[in-house]
């Protein structure tokens, strides 16, 4: 099938063959007058595929040229044509989008006639820096919209890995409340100790605090510090002073890296009803519980980042893979004015 390169489109001029690239996969946008217009991904996809035949000026224009112009006059094509090919190969209706996006993927099946777009997808490779912000704002966007927001990683390879972004609301069971008596503990080194065997099971009551270690009952700095705010602990120091709540704070700072993200996001989580407990044996802040520890296994991995947190793709990877291991859901907890929940699953369209 012949078309013409014409800048970044190619033109089919025959109005049957048109016809019949557009209906039998939705290539290209119909022309008025007959014909159709194909963008150039669609142009490199079809001529990989033997299905076109590019020319300019007379001259044929073969795929390796074309490939090279379209990278030429468009940012990031590789990666872009790539996940394009993948998502087509699987039998997906694929068009090119902008304004922040790549793509925009069709249910398998449907067609753009009788159909909406599924998936907003953004295009990256394996080495690309990605900004937490950003994710949150496309995720908005996109549910905003009805659709689900997809990233297709291409790895050096050229493998295309799928991850599925949105927005969670985790709730629980057990809300965090007053056991009537102040239970006493003893800051030791980070950790605060409560010896009394009777206040063991208040503080359990009162929302699952702290791990029993056989002769105390052993609770966080960030335990304690909530703790303290709500006037459940009376935290005492080695050297049998009173240490009040913001004091506590301040040394859980100045001891503790990312302390301060850390109880925030422990603060939001315990508001919501849920059992928070470390998450380090995961790689996490926090592993996290919607009832009763004692019933349930935890649903939730946490990590608390900050509003313009940045990372790389393999560290998403690991994240994503050793949560599907043990069969939990991946949360990231954005801090900013307010604490948002970002949820990174892999996904095979």
């Amino acid at each position: 099938m012949p078309g013409e390169l014409k800048g970044d489109s190619v033109i089919v001029s025959d109005q049957r063959e048109g016809s019949q690239l557009y209906s039998k996969g939705n290539y290209g946008y119909p022309l008025s007058g007959g014909g159709l217009e194909l963008d150039l991904t669609e142009a490199v996809y079809l001529a990989e595929s033997n299905r076109l035949l590019v020319e300019s000026e007379g001259r044929r224009v073969g795929f390796d040229e074309l490939f090279a112009q379209a990278s030429r006059q468009n940012e990031g094509f590789d990666v872009k044509y790539l996940v394009y090919r993948d998502m087509r190969s699987r039998g997906f209706v694929v068009k090119t989008e902008t304004g922040g996006f790549d793509l925009s993927v069709f249910p398998r099946g449907k067609t753009m006639s009788n159909s909406r777009p599924e998936y907003m997808v953004r295009a990256v490779s394996e080495r690309t820096v990605l900004d937490i912000s950003d994710f949150s704002a496309e995720i908005t966007h996109t549910e905003g919209r009805g659709r689900e927001l997809l990233y297709g990683v291409a790895d050096e390879e050229g493998d295309v890995t799928y991850y599925k972004m949105s927005m969670r609301d985790p709730r629980g069971s057990v809300p965090a409340c007053r056991s009537g008596k102040i239970v006493e503990g003893v800051l030791i080194s980070d950790r605060v100790f409560v010896f009394d065997p009777e206040d063991y099971g208040r503080l359990k009551e009162a929302g699952f605090f702290g791990k029993d270690i056989g002769g105390a009952l052993q609770l966080s700095l960030i335990e304690s510090c909530f703790l303290s705010e709500k006037g459940m602990l009376k935290v005492i120091g080695n050297d049998g002073k009173s240490v009040g709540h913001g004091d506590l704070k301040r040394f859980g700072a100045e001891t503790q890296s990312d302390f301060d993200l850390r109880i925030s996001a422990y603060y939001d989580l315990r508001s919501r009803g849920l059992v928070v407990k470390t998450g380090f044996k995961y790689g996490t802040h926090f592993r996290v519980y919607e009832g009763s520890p004692d019933e349930c296994h935890a649903r939730y991995l946490v990590h608390a980042v900050p509003a313009s947190d940045t990372a790389m793709w393999p560290e998403i990877s690991r994240t994503v893979r050793l949560s599907g291991g043990v069969k939990k859901d991946i949360l990231f907890c954005r801090i900013s004015d307010g604490t948002e929940y970002l949820e990174f699953k892999w996904f095979r369209p």
